[in-house]
């Protein structure tokens, strides 16, 4: 019997976790496959219901907007994603147990861990969003010692997502368009300092308006990390790049976050060697 495994979310065309487990599939010629399907938010718990008894499911990712609606549904959510407060994977038992995890918090670290080995006389973050990923992310930072400005539409529900997410340390919950427009701001010496500046949020995404952010709120040496994956070259970071910053595209945390979720679907770890190839391809 093949075992698989999927991606749910409404919208669900768009994504590209068929494509990066289906590659590693191949690569490891495993007798397993990847699908992606379309579940709505009132389907959800008819949908993890049906899977239970699927002996060959071995679970599923989770991407907008069901992220955190999954706790609900769920038998067990370990410690990582119950102190984000949002699941991306979920893992069927042999018993039929549904286990809740997050890969999104390693993921998006994973390609700044060169960075974070350093040592900084400050860290700070720009995120701007604050959905199910923001979570995530905000998590690592404050675990590597970032001060955090968290920007969304409500800075009410960015203040609650910081008191619970990085209760210690001086952080700060603005207005998303605080950004919008240019500062005059002076910034100091950056040279012992790590900046990075994350798009959080879907904007930017295609079919979704542009993230307005002007780059003058990012300090000298900033590196701008969007997550939005299609387009792979977003506005945001071609904003960052005519500055000479640094950038990260969506594609490093989606790859990074999509083999912690392999390991644990399929039992084995992913050929990251090859992922300049998968890279290449995903980015057609």
């Amino acid at each position: 019997m093949t075992a698989w495994a999927e991606v749910i979310g409404d919208p669900i065309t768009q994504s590209k976790s068929p494509a990066i487990h289906g590659f590693w599939i191949e690569q490891l010629g495993l007798d397993a496959r990847y699908e992606a399907r379309l579940v709505h938010a009132d389907g959800l718990a008819d949908y993890l219901d049906a899977r239970r008894g699927d002996a060959d499911w071995c679970g599923c990712n989770v991407t907008m907007p069901h992220k955190q609606a999954v706790l609900d549904f769920l038998d067990e959510v370990d410690p990582v994603a119950a102190r984000i407060g949002a699941v991306n994977t979920i893992v069927r038992r042999t018993n039929g147990t549904l286990v809740g995890t997050n890969t999104d918090m390693s993921g998006f670290l994973e390609p700044v861990m060169g960075e974070l080995a350093s040592r900084h006389l400050f860290r700070m973050a720009r995120v701007l969003g604050t959905g199910g990923a923001a979570r995530a992310i905000v998590a690592g930072l404050a675990e590597h010692g970032f001060t955090i400005v968290l920007a969304g539409r409500d800075p009410e529900k960015a203040r609650g997502i910081l008191d619970t997410l990085a209760p210690t340390g001086e952080h700060y919950a603005v207005q998303l368009d605080h950004f919008a427009g240019p500062t005059d701001f002076a910034f100091d010496d950056r040279s012992q300092c790590l900046d990075l500046v994350v798009n959080a949020s879907p904007l930017g995404m295609r079919g979704q308006p542009a993230l307005a952010f002007d780059w003058s709120h990012a300090p000298p040496g900033s590196i701008a990390y969007d997550i939005v994956t299609d387009p792979v070259a977003t506005p945001f970071l071609d904003g960052a790049r005519a500055r000479g910053l640094a950038t990260i595209d969506g594609l490093a945390m989606l790859v990074g976050q999509a083999a912690g979720a392999f390991e644990l679907f399929f039992g084995m770890k992913p050929p990251r060697d090859r992922d300049a190839e998968l890279r290449d391809m995903l980015a057609r």
